[in-house]
């Protein structure tokens, strides 16, 4: 059986393929201050500085937002570069990141 962290990388990649994820710094910010962005993932080993931009960001505007992973899990997850922060756009694949993540590690 897949364990919870192999499931959020899944679906990760396929949130990207369809579309649904904006990844790096500047796009994730962008569409967070546009309201597009459901849910902000923040990888563990980003800068402090970065950490706390998208936690203000994201706490402002009442969207959730995780710290997850590295920098070079998340780019490899989505099929590009290491990335320090990803903002998923749609509904049900944030929902479901956020139950997966919540869920104790067994």
């Amino acid at each position: 059986m897949k364990t919870n962290e192999n499931k959020i990388y899944s679906l990760l990649g396929l949130a990207t393929r369809a579309g649904k994820v904006v990844s790096g710094d500047d796009s994730t910010l962008l569409e967070l201050k546009r309201g597009k962005v459901k849910l902000v993932i923040v990888a563990d080993d980003a800068s402090d500085n970065t950490k706390k931009l998208f936690k203000d960001k994201s706490s402002y505007r009442s969207i959730p937002y995780v710290y997850f992973s590295t920098k070079l899990q998340l780019g490899l997850a989505i099929g590009k570069a290491p990335r320090a922060a990803l903002g998923v756009k749609d509904e049900n694949f944030a929902k479901t990141l956020i139950e997966l993540m919540e869920t104790p590690k067994i």
